[in-house]
């Protein structure tokens, strides 16, 4: 969907309702409305203050945006009485970790995934405000996405047999006898 097919007028209209967005339409929304803030905003302000600001962006698209979500972590069956906090969650699909720092360290990323398998979750973006170029503050996280036909849901499982040989994708190291 493009820019031209959500934003309309002073408000922004998507082409369907909210609601049935997947990960990936949702995931170009945050994206187009993080370049926006950036663009307004800059870079070298504190974290909150992105984070307030894209909320209200996301939320101009009608999408169910959950700012400092407690993630609840479980031990041995039962639960652990921490406080760890997503930024942000929008539709209950997608994780979003602002970070407004000179260098996003690897621990962050980390951070995302952990959260993603917490929660638990498919796609995450750690966004770090503080670039001069945007996109070089993005980091796509992902939790069993990768590679994976999510726009479809499948009526029924595969059905595989296991009596029968798969075909090799490389025929030519086949082993022949």
């Amino acid at each position: 969907m493009s820019r031209e097919g959500r934003e309309g007028g002073e408000g922004k209209i998507l082409n369907q309702h909210p609601s049935n967005l997947n990960e990936e339409e949702i995931g170009r929304i945050i994206l187009d409305s993080a370049f926006k803030v950036h663009s307004t905003l800059g870079p070298g302000l504190l974290e909150s203050v992105y984070e307030a600001a894209l909320f209200l962006e996301l939320s101009k698209y009608g999408l169910k945006v959950e700012r400092q979500k407690p993630i609840s972590v479980e031990y041995h069956g039962q639960m652990l009485d921490v406080a760890f906090r997503a930024d942000l969650v929008v539709n209950g699909l997608v994780l979003v970790e602002l970070k407004s720092v000179e260098t996003v360290a690897p621990l962050f990323k980390k951070t995302v995934t952990n959260y993603l398998k917490l929660i638990p979750l498919r796609l995450g973006f750690l966004i770090n405000f503080n670039e001069t170029h945007l996109k070089n503050g993005i980091v796509r996280v992902t939790n069993g996405l990768e590679g994976k036909n999510f726009f479809t849901r499948a009526n029924k499982p595969l059905e595989v047999d296991f009596r029968k040989p798969s075909f090799s994708s490389r025929p030519s190291r086949d082993i022949r006898s």
